[in-house]
């Protein structure tokens, strides 16, 4: 990868199957060392847009290049400069960590004399160096999901791709691994392509891509997203639901609905606003809170719909891709 270029560059990213466009032409680029999440909606299409970055997928239309070499006309050395954490555990369980990293350098034709040297340094990098020599299967969701960063670290790739690193992870363990994530990032000095339906996780990225009906609606910064939603959420609890949803389209023109056992809806200046609900609305209010735009918020803006799992796990490119090749 020639210096200065991105480490990700995506033109016109175009992928039919059959009648359906799954993706509809996308552009965008990654910086070499950017931590860049991809959000999206049941059937937007992110599923499919990593497959084929990944080389699972093969583009109608368009082209991708990461880290530095095309997707379609150098797919083995696209391979060969990337990891890849998939959702789906895909350890063998009757084998050791150590094994399971062996198997994988032999995949990846790592040179033996530096095989050693550099599988201590990523075990040693996930906390798991202690336990190299137990089977997997005796390791905690935490620890499997450690090793598996750690293999795709292995072969020293330029892009790491993390497809939902910390799925079915309680919140503690989840933290402990985000905390590996960004140390990982900073020693190994890589990119790092990740998925996630968890917002305080999107927080950690450096900018984030939105992705619906198979196109892009919003990439930025976090902040620059949030900034752009302007508006604060309110969340009412009253004796009356259906009751004070028609009194604020009444009294005040505003839509709201019954999200998670409370009247929600998003008004600007949400702090003055609150004064006004309790001297107009005309109906008892038990409690209120008032908070600024979150990113659940800003995915609710441009999608029309809270973020939800997205499907596209590793055995579904997988056989997509062998339907196709």
């Amino acid at each position: 990868m020639a210096t200065g270029e991105p480490a990700i560059a995506v033109t016109g990213l175009v992928k039919r199957f059959g009648e359906v466009t799954a993706v509809q032409g996308i552009d965008f680029t990654v910086e070499a060392g950017e931590i860049f999440g991809f959000l999206g909606p049941n059937g937007a299409g992110k599923s499919t847009t990593i497959g084929m970055l990944c080389t699972l997928l093969r583009p109608t239309a368009g082209s991708a290049r990461v880290a530095g070499y095309d997707v379609v006309r150098e797919r083995d050395d696209v391979r060969r400069n990337i990891g890849l954490v998939f959702q789906d555990p895909t350890l063998d369980g009757y084998l050791s960590g150590e094994q399971n990293l062996r198997f994988h350098a032999e995949l990846y034709g790592v040179p033996r004399a530096a095989l050693a040297g550099r599988m201590r340094q990523v075990l040693e990098m996930v906390g798991l160096w202690e336990r190299r020599r137990d089977k997997v299967n005796t390791y905690s969701g935490g620890m499997k999901r450690r090793l598996e960063i750690a293999r795709g670290l292995l072969h020293s790739p330029r892009v790491l791709f993390l497809d939902e690193p910390t799925v079915g992870l309680d919140p503690q363990t989840r933290a402990s691994i985000w905390d590996y994530i960004r140390r990982l990032q900073a020693a190994e000095q890589i990119t790092i392509f990740m998925t996630t339906h968890y917002m305080e996780e999107a927080e950690f990225c450096d900018r984030i891509a939105i992705m619906d009906s198979g196109k892009i609606v919003a990439l930025d910064s976090p902040e620059a997203l949030k900034a752009r939603v302007g508006k604060d959420r309110v969340r009412l609890h009253t004796d009356d639901d259906r009751a004070a949803i028609a009194a604020l389209k009444e009294r005040f023109g505003i839509d709201a609905d019954v999200r998670d056992g409370a009247v929600t809806f998003s008004v600007a200046g949400g702090q003055e606003f609150v004064p006004r609900l309790f001297a107009e609305l005309g109906q008892a209010i038990r409690a209120v809170s008032v908070a600024r735009p979150s990113l659940d918020d800003v995915f609710m803006s441009y999608t029309g719909t809270s973020i939800r799992d997205a499907g596209g796990s590793a055995r579904d490119w997988m056989r997509v891709a062998a339907r196709r090749r």
